[in-house]
């Protein structure tokens, strides 16, 4: 195993660190003194400012609930105790309003009657307390009333604004039934006192809030006023003084219970059935050990009347007090807790800045020391520095590089050189590797050889056999000038090129004029003579496909040299890869041509069909790419793009190879394998050899001779006309009339006899349909035209198109793979091919995209299916195989549906048809086009740019070439 790593200091450390080490440590401890000395008199300081703010927050907390007990007496001593009526409150009411005004805290003040009666007056602030009230807006006041009068209670709420105008009036019997003030708290404590009293913490009846009330009897003694401030108000008042963030605030009782503390209770407490029962909670639902240990110390009674400590909980200072409120009814407490860390953190701060200063005037005690260490160990960690940035391939910064140290120097600026090197051998090979084309290629890797050895002129010959083609030059202003360079037998090449490829190394030397001129390096004269270096690019084979010759007017140095060898090797391999690269598309090219051709030489219902499509598709491709307004303005299609188009044209009727001849090339009904009329024919000469014979029969028993005779001319006559008209039911020139159908079946039902067995001679197949059907005795007698059951080919699991196949067919299945029933053809209303024939014509399509779907495409020729197995789709979603949409089609794939009806209009190599001239063709695809059988904007972009007449100038026969006036079917923009 190799030895452990090592890791050592800088050489800095090693001059500086002992000096540093000693004036250090002294500076050290003058600084660790300083701040010990420092937090202490803070701490003092703050032990004394926590004291004087628990002072002031405990006069804020009485200075609030002072005036409450002010204003419930001032109501008291009013005339308002005496008022007997509501008019009579409300004409005191406000009075009420100015009381309430003198307590932020205080939120009603009310007055509770010995004959139930009760005057209630609540300030509502905003829309969260008009909510339970369902108050109108801008209330400013509620007033909750119960009135005696008679024996019977009456409730009312009444809604004032600011000026004490009634906003609105509204019952309250569930509130009489529910409410009696003589049963409350506030009011049996102050009966039963007979002076101010203030409740324990309570949940106030009116909106479920806790709180307490400020209670005391009136001056007659008939009523209690009281006026009650919730907990949540004082909370909010202790929140606002809070010290530091961490602060905590709270009032206890004497039980060390929260009567109000300065945040807001814990989530659960949020729910009415919480709020009833829990108040405030309890301290420790807050989760702060600080507060449960206070409310602690209050609860045993164990506190002074001011009290201020430093204790910890959890491993957390805090600063604590304890203070004693004074005044009314009962023992409250305020408590005060602030963390260590935030009262000290100003303290902290300032013992680091000066640690910090005396750290500073520590070092600045070193400084001639510390730069001539840095001087001297800077630069050799640039080179670390750069040498890491090396390493990962990191060129982006420039590198500045300076010593005073000579060898330190010298290492710099080779590895400098290094650099430079290394980089420049990356710019290049990237360069290299990104060119996918061969030709754009060779002359990129002769213009980056050239610039590494620093050359005024180079060639770049490819090695074929024991000649040496050039296959890029440039000459010394830098022009292309490989077409005036010949091929040069080796034997007559520069001896440094033959050496060169001979013994796999570079070769140098000096070369004159006339032996440039010799070996055919006539246009670069103007730079001999000259230094030349022969390059040779060595593939992994150790072969040399090819040598580079570079130009200049001094020799190559041996680093250059090197150099370029080096990115000769890592060339020859990209070259290679390119050469197979194009070597393997060029293949893949001829196999799909030679494909096409086959499908084409196989049938002359095809003709030239499969190489003419991918041309006039291309054509339709680039005028789409060139124009430069409507809605193919912005297609561009990139160069893997163009290939996958080129590859899915001349693959779009691939899947022809499957289809039978006999289907493709069906001219009449009855034709299979050949023309079944000549058998039709045959019987027709059958029973007309039957009329002959029974005529002769019939004068052979005496008949007279003109009558036979007649009955049998009568006869032939009628076969002669029925074959004819069968015969031209054959031709499927023109569409059946029902006539005619009804016509063919009636010469249909007629007989002849056959004498021999059917099932002699036959093939397995055949003998197997016909044994679907008993054997008739002979002689027998068969209809002249029949649908048999041996006529049909049933159709096998193979040939059956399930409708959840993985391509996305949606095809409607015949029953029969063949049926070549005589009156089944021949009663085709139109053509010549049967349902199951023009489904099996139609499935080359199918077999198309099968086929190339099963072929393993790069991911650039992935889509070959889709445009190749799309141009028999219409753009209403009526075509086959997929039924597909516009939208659902490639611009690519709605082109060559365009291309393909075209070629096939204007062909003049099918023997089945005549060709349409261009106006024709023209007029049935426009309507095509309107009919959504074809993109309209496609077929006007067609007609606009003018390959229409392009392909017909380069393919049609100059007779198909008429005039056609294109705006009849352009739409209009």
């Amino acid at each position: 195993m190799p030895p452990a790593t090592r890791r050592g200091f800088p050489l800095h450390a090693y001059i500086w660190a002992p000096f540093a080490v000693l004036v250090l440590l002294v500076g050290a401890v003058a600084c660790g003194v300083n701040y010990l000395m420092t937090k202490s008199a803070l701490e003092h300081a703050m032990a004394d400012a926590n004291e004087r703010i628990s002072r002031e927050m405990l006069e804020k907390v009485e200075d609030m609930v002072l005036p409450t007990q002010a204003a419930v007496t001032l109501v008291s001593h009013s005339s308002l105790g005496e008022a007997t009526t509501l008019a009579q409150r409300m004409a005191r009411v406000a009075l009420v309003r100015d009381a309430l005004g003198t307590s932020p805290v205080l939120q009603s003040l009310f007055l509770g009657h010995a004959d139930g009666s009760f005057f209630y007056v609540r300030r509502v602030r905003d829309d969260a307390e008009r909510g339970p009230y369902q108050a109108p807006a801008g209330s400013a006041y509620v007033i909750q009333s119960i009135d005696h009068d008679a024996g019977a209670a009456f409730g009312q709420l009444i809604f004032l604004d600011t000026d004490l105008n009634e906003l609105a009036r509204r019952p309250t019997p569930d509130f009489v039934k529910r409410y009696d003030p003589r049963k409350r708290p506030w009011y049996m404590e102050a009966i039963a006192a007979g002076k101010l009293v203030r409740t324990e913490p309570y949940m106030f009846f009116s909106d479920y809030q806790a709180g307490e009330t400020i209670a005391v009897p009136t001056r007659a003694g008939s009523a209690v006023a009281g006026g009650d401030f919730r907990l949540d108000t004082l909370g909010q008042a202790l929140a606002r003084d809070r010290t530091t963030p961490g602060s905590v605030l709270a009032v206890l009782n004497a039980q060390g219970q929260l009567v109000a503390i300065d945040r807001s209770p814990p989530e659960w407490m949020s729910a009415p059935d919480a709020m009833r029962t829990g108040l405030l909670g309890k301290p420790e639902d807050y989760g702060l050990p600080v507060l449960s240990s206070l409310a602690a110390q209050v609860a045993s009674g164990s506190e002074a009347a001011v009290r201020n400590e430093l204790t910890t909980l959890g491993g957390k200072g805090w600063y604590t007090s304890i203070g004693r409120m004074s005044g009314g009814v009962g023992t409250l407490y305020l408590v005060m807790a602030t963390p260590q860390d935030e009262l000290l953190r100003d303290a902290t701060r300032q013992a680091s800045v000066g640690i910090f200063a005396t750290a500073l005037v520590v070092l600045l005690s070193l400084p001639l020391m510390w730069l001539v260490a840095r001087a001297v160990a800077r630069p050799l960690c640039q080179l670390t520095d750069e040498a890491e940035a090396i390493r990962r391939f990191d060129f982006d910064q420039p590198f500045r590089f300076w010593s005073p140290v000579r060898e330190v120097h010298r290492l710099g600026e080779t590895m400098d050189k290094m650099r430079n090197t290394i980089q420049q051998l990356l710019i290049i090979m990237r360069a290299v590797t990104a060119e996918s084309q061969l030709e754009k290629l060779l002359p990129l890797l002769l213009h980056k050889m050239q610039d590494a050895a620093a050359g005024q002129a180079g060639v770049l010959y490819l090695i074929d056999g024991d000649t040496a083609r050039p296959a890029a030059a440039f000459d010394a202003q830098g022009r292309d000038i490989v077409q005036e360079i010949g091929a040069t037998p080796l034997p007559e090449a520069l001896s440094l090129i033959g050496a060169a490829v001979r013994d796999g190394v570079s070769r140098t030397g000096y070369v004159t004029a006339a032996e440039a001129a010799q070996a055919k390096l006539g246009p670069l004269a103007s730079v001999m003579p000259c230094f030349v270096a022969a390059i040779p690019l060595i593939n992994h084979r150790h072969e040399c496909p090819g040598v580079v010759l570079v130009m200049r007017d001094t020799p190559l140095q041996t680093a250059q040299l090197a150099f370029v060898d080096t990115i000769a090797g890592l060339s020859a391999g990209a070259l290679e890869v390119r050469e197979l690269s194009a070597a393997q598309r060029d293949l893949f090219d001829a196999f799909i041509r030679l494909l096409a051709d086959a499908i084409d030489a196989k049938s002359p219902h095809t003709g030239g069909h499969c190489a003419r499509v991918p041309e006039l598709t291309k054509m339709l491709a680039r005028a789409a790419c060139e124009v430069t307004q409507g809605p193919y303005q912005s297609f561009q299609l990139s160069e893997q793009q163009w290939e996958e188009l080129h590859v899915a044209a001349w693959l779009h009727d691939c899947g022809k190879v499957t289809t039978p001849e006999f289907v493709i090339d069906k001219a009449t009904k009855l034709e299979t394998l050949y023309d079944r009329i000549h058998e039709v024919r045959m019987r027709f000469e059958v029973i007309k050899r039957d009329a002959e014979i029974q005529c002769l029969q019939s004068i052979a028993a005496g008949e007279p001779l003109p009558i036979a005779q007649a009955r049998r001319d009568a006869e032939i006559v009628r076969l002669d006309n029925d074959f004819a008209f069968v015969a031209a039911c054959n031709q499927g020139g023109e569409s059946m009339s029902q006539e005619d159908m009804d016509r063919l079946r009636q010469i249909a039902a007629r007989t002849w006899t056959r004498t021999l067995d059917d099932r002699l001679g036959v093939s397995h197949e055949e003998f197997a349909r016909k044994c679907r059907s008993p054997a008739h005795a002979l002689p027998t007698q068969e209809r002249l035209l029949a649908d048999r059951d041996d006529h049909r080919i049933e159709r096998g699991a193979r040939d059956v198109m399930p409708p959840d196949n993985p391509w996305g067919f949606k095809r409607k299945v015949p029953r029969y793979l063949y049926d070549h029933g005589e009156i089944h053809n021949l009663t085709i209303g139109r053509g010549t091919l049967s349902e199951e024939e023009r489904y099996k014509v139609e499935d080359h399509i199918v077999q198309t995209q099968i086929m190339l779907s099963r072929l393993p495409f790069p991911k650039h020729l992935r889509n070959v299916p889709e445009i190749a197995g799309g141009h028999h789709e219409k753009m209403d979603g009526t075509g086959y195989p997929r039924g597909l949409t516009r939208n659902q089609m490639s611009p690519l794939a709605r082109m060559m549906a365009i291309a393909d009806i075209f070629e096939a209009l204007t062909a003049a190599d099918r023997p089945y048809k005549k060709a349409k001239t261009l106006s024709e063709s023209i007029g049935i695809m426009a309507r095509l086009k309107a009919q959504q059988h074809i993109d309209g904007e496609l077929f006007d972009l067609f007609l606009t740019s003018g390959v229409y007449r392009e392909y017909a100038q380069r393919y049609l026969d100059p007779a198909q070439i008429d005039e056609v006036d294109t705006e009849d079917y352009v739409d209009a923009a």
